[in-house]
């Protein structure tokens, strides 16, 4: 479904990502760790385009189900079937619950199925459902990420992007946003999660990659990484 094919990315003149590739096959939950300042979320962004890669050849590139990527705008690349929940639950604050939700559907395939979107949602989150009417600024940390991952899936994703969903969250939160993920997976979307929660993401994951200093160090099935001696020392303190 996504193919990353030795991209680089600089911020000016500094280089962030050296000759990333990556793939993320249908139905899969795929999973890159590392460090802070590894690179991972230059990496969602540009995927979304809200940065754009350098080509290091003709081959290399962003490609969605074999077409390509890059240089479209993120209303394209959304449009195109990809969603992201960025990192820190960011919501709108001054607006409610719902109407935080409906403006996640605005994209062009996800507007007729807007109300089953929304049941889907509630379902998979009956919180946000008693805090409809609510504005988003009352809302919890864990309550806030709820509601970010929920817009999102109101756009109707094929591939979810997930930056650092745990992040802040309390430890039995940080729980629940896993068994929803692998919910969100069962329900047929796709998804790539970029995690610092290295026991938790290799757990439910099927393939991970390690990111460290701007490029791919390791790959492999997320049981096969936590056996991993590398992964073990410098992830999951063992």
């Amino acid at each position: 479904m996504l193919s990353i094919r030795n991209i680089r990315v600089f911020y000016g003149d500094v280089q962030v990502l050296w000759d990333v590739s990556l793939e993320v096959k249908s139905g899969e939950i795929v999973t890159v760790i590392g460090p802070n300042g590894a690179g991972k979320s230059t990496l969602v962004h540009a995927i979304v385009n809200l940065i754009h890669p350098i080509r290091g050849d003709r081959e290399s590139g962003i490609y969605f189900k074999e077409e390509p990527l890059d240089g479209l705008s993120p209303e394209d690349t959304i449009n195109r079937g990809i969603a992201i929940v960025p990192e820190g639950a960011r919501v709108f604050p001054e607006m409610s619950v719902l109407d935080n939700l409906r403006i996640g559907s605005w994209c062009k395939r996800a507007r007729q199925k807007r109300e089953e979107s929304l049941q889907e949602v509630y379902h998979l989150f009956p919180r946000l459902r008693e805090r409809a009417n609510q504005k988003a600024k009352t809302l919890s940390g864990g309550e806030r990420q709820m509601l970010a991952v929920g817009r999102a899936l109101m756009a109707r994703p094929e591939l979810l992007l997930l930056d650092e969903p745990s992040l802040g969250l309390q430890p039995v939160l940080v729980t629940r946003t896993f068994e929803a993920i692998q919910k969100i997976n069962k329900r047929g979307v796709t998804i790539l999660l970029v995690e610092q929660k290295v026991s938790f993401s290799l757990q439910i994951t099927h393939r991970a990659y390690v990111l460290e200093n701007g490029r791919i160090v390791l790959e492999g099935r997320g049981r096969e990484l936590m056996d991993n001696a590398h992964v073990k020392r410098a992830y999951l303190a063992m």
